[in-house]
């Protein structure tokens, strides 16, 4: 069993990543765009980062797609997938990526739903929020990866769990 942070759209705050890093403790991090920090910052030491439409050095990825815990992962900042719209393009590009999971941002607005054999995650942003739970101030999500589920539970700046906002995936066993 593993724990990973996926956060995203901190527009600046540095603060905020530090904070959450060190309360919620995971094992791997995904950062979904919008960090507006530099590639070479020590805080992305071991995480999987890429570039959003607000992130403006080239040395952040646009896609990554590692391989996790037996776990293959799209993540990307959303943009370039028209994800404002819908998940269409999305789903394509997790389809031709052959990717178990997708990390994205970019909305501003958390999002946990399993479609076409894909678990999709939407942390939300961390700093800047939109939608329906923009009251909360911000929020991540925390996947607990078990051998036969990925639970999903989103937290708020202040690490604290929102009970109401917690989706458990069947993982899908391969060979």
């Amino acid at each position: 069993m593993t724990r990973w942070l996926v956060i995203s759209d901190n527009h600046g705050d540095r603060d905020i990543l530090v904070s959450l890093k060190a309360a919620l403790k995971p094992d791997t991090i995904f950062h979904c765009g919008d960090s507006e920090m530099t590639a070479d910052d020590p805080w992305f030491k071991g995480a999987y980062v890429v570039q959003g439409n607000m992130d403006f050095d080239s040395q952040l990825p646009l896609v990554q797609t590692p391989t996790v815990d037996g776990c293959k992962v799209l993540l990307t900042h959303g943009h370039y997938d028209e994800v404002h719209w819908d998940l269409t393009k999305l789903k394509l590009h997790a389809d031709q990526e052959q990717a178990d999971l997708v990390f994205f941002g970019h909305t501003h607005e958390l999002a946990a739903e399993e479609a076409g054999g894909h678990v999709f995650v939407n942390p939300g942003s961390i700093s800047q929020p939109r939608g329906e739970y923009r009251q909360l101030g911000g929020t991540c999500a925390l996947i607990t990866v078990t051998p036969t589920a990925w639970v999903v539970q989103y937290y708020t700046r202040d690490a604290q769990p929102v009970p109401e906002l917690k989706f458990t995936f069947t993982r899908n066993q391969k060979g």
